[in-house]
């Protein structure tokens, strides 16, 4: 059965319809909230924060794209579910350090459902807190704020900071919300849907950037945007699918008359465990020097005022104009997505108790011993195949500053032009997109072959 059957046979099913039209239905409703703005927005110091010559106009239009165009209006959803994202890994960085959180994760499903109770909770207070970064770091020229009297200062406006931060915080809820209801009722994982419906949503939008005045420079943009593409899905595709299967027995148990257990498998380790998580990590890193910097850049001092404004155009605006200011931006960011997919994939690895789990079960790894020698065996092998999985989402994330480099050495001044044409979807928009197409379709495969239908996915 090819994928197109597949799709056809899924809608002829009831149940299986029913599931794919109420995953359609939020997804619309999804979109139309993302156009309600957000009270008291200067629509013409939103327009400069968005231009791609403003300090942070590269960084909000990585945010717009991932967003689903929710940051070019501001709207109520602009932050979109990265709040409950971030609650979430804070979560799971917490579990092994705190003994009651370490607890609750071997109680089973139960002890998992108050985790992620725990996680909305702090959900609330991250949306506060990035909503209060984002409008401070959106500045535009002069450093006017994007919303005027925002802030908690003698001249700030409470009234308006409160209804705004209430607004943004209660979108980013009613947004995962919605993830859950898909999660629960629809077809796929709630939150990622949510995401991959924003970054589709603005596409159409975003290939105006591949066509300009300039005949020649069209054809360029377009052909490094299809060769590009095309090469960094193949490439996501093969990695994300990649696994190191570690062969797995288990022994032979007599009870009674009967023999139990017995058998062989495997333990799959996926060469990238942590997903796209470093890209979100590593851009909201990146962007606190030039956060801290707008503070001191109208020093009276005028070396530091000189040194904020250089830090806030180096991080803020993804490297500015200088070849210098790119290099470091792109080295930093990419030294940040390796170590946090690093420091992830332990967590990860780590929560899982993989060793303890194949003990209690009766399984072994053949020729190490089970316990400790296990768990030190599977981290060895963790930390070697995520070197792959780390250089991998490195280079996917510096991918439009490399080639930004190059052209500006080919051909001086051509560079922002191609990176912004490159933008349309970016690495980290393509992870997304490639994971939930893959993850919805073997979904739908399960279901049909649920149902004794035939398999699709080759």
């Amino acid at each position: 059965m090819s994928i197109l059957e597949g799709i056809r046979e899924s809608f002829r099913l009831p149940d299986l319809r029913r599931r794919i039209l109420f995953t359609f239905l939020i997804l619309v409703i999804y979109r139309l909230a993302a156009n309600i703005p957000v009270p008291g927005v200067d629509r013409e110091v939103l327009r400069q924060v968005l231009s791609p010559e403003s300090p942070t106009g590269s960084f909000a239009q990585v945010l717009d794209l991932l967003s689903g165009g929710a940051v070019s209006n501001f709207s109520v959803l602009a932050m979109g579910v990265y709040p409950y994202i971030t609650a979430s890994i804070i979560i799971q960085i917490l579990t092994p350090i705190i003994p009651a959180l370490e607890e609750l994760m071997k109680e089973g499903q139960a002890g998992r459902d108050k985790i992620n109770r725990y996680t909305y909770y702090l959900a609330i207070p991250m949306a506060a807190l990035q909503a209060v970064g984002q409008i401070n770091i959106f500045r535009g020229q002069g450093g006017q704020t994007i919303i005027p009297g925002f802030g908690f200062g003698p001249e700030s406006d409470l009234l308006l900071t409160a209804t705004v931060l209430a607004t943004m915080t209660a979108g980013t809820m009613f947004a995962i919300w919605l993830g859950e209801l898909i999660t629960e009722d629809g077809i796929g994982n709630g939150l990622s849907m949510v995401i991959f419906a924003g970054i589709v949503a603005r596409i159409p939008v975003n290939i105006v950037r591949l066509y300009s005045a300039d005949t020649a420079a069209t054809v360029r943009n377009s052909v490094l945007f299809l060769v590009l593409t095309v090469l960094t899905v193949a490439v996501i595709v093969v990695v994300q699918e990649g696994q190191r299967r570690i062969p797995v027995k288990y022994g032979k148990r007599v009870r009674g008359m009967k023999m139990y257990g017995g058998g062989s498998t495997y333990l799959p380790l996926r060469v990238n465990t942590a997903g796209m998580i470093p890209l979100i990590f590593a851009q909201s890193f990146l962007s606190f020097p030039a956060i801290l910097a707008s503070f001191f850049k109208n020093s009276n001092a005028v070396w530091v005022a000189n040194t904020a404004s250089t830090i806030e155009t180096v991080f803020g605006g993804q490297g500015g104009n200088e070849l210098g200011g790119q290099i470091i931006y792109w080295l930093a960011y990419f030294s940040m997505v390796v170590g946090f997919t690093y420091l992830y994939t332990d967590i990860m690895i780590r929560n899982q108790n993989l060793a303890d789990s194949l003990q209690r079960n009766g399984g072994f790894i053949p020729g190490i011993r089970p316990g400790k020698n296990t768990e030190i065996f599977i981290q060895r092998v963790v930390t070697r195949i995520t070197l792959v999985g780390a250089l991998f989402l490195g280079t996917i994330a510096v991918l439009p500053g490399l080639i930004q480099i190059v052209m500006d050495l080919i051909q001086p001044g051509t560079g922002l032009e191609v990176r912004s044409a490159l933008l349309i979807v970016s690495g980290g928009g393509l992870i997304i997109i490639v994971g939930v197409i893959i993850d919805t379709m073997r979904q739908l495969e399960a279901q049909l072959v649920m149902r004794h239908r035939e398999s699709f996915i080759r």
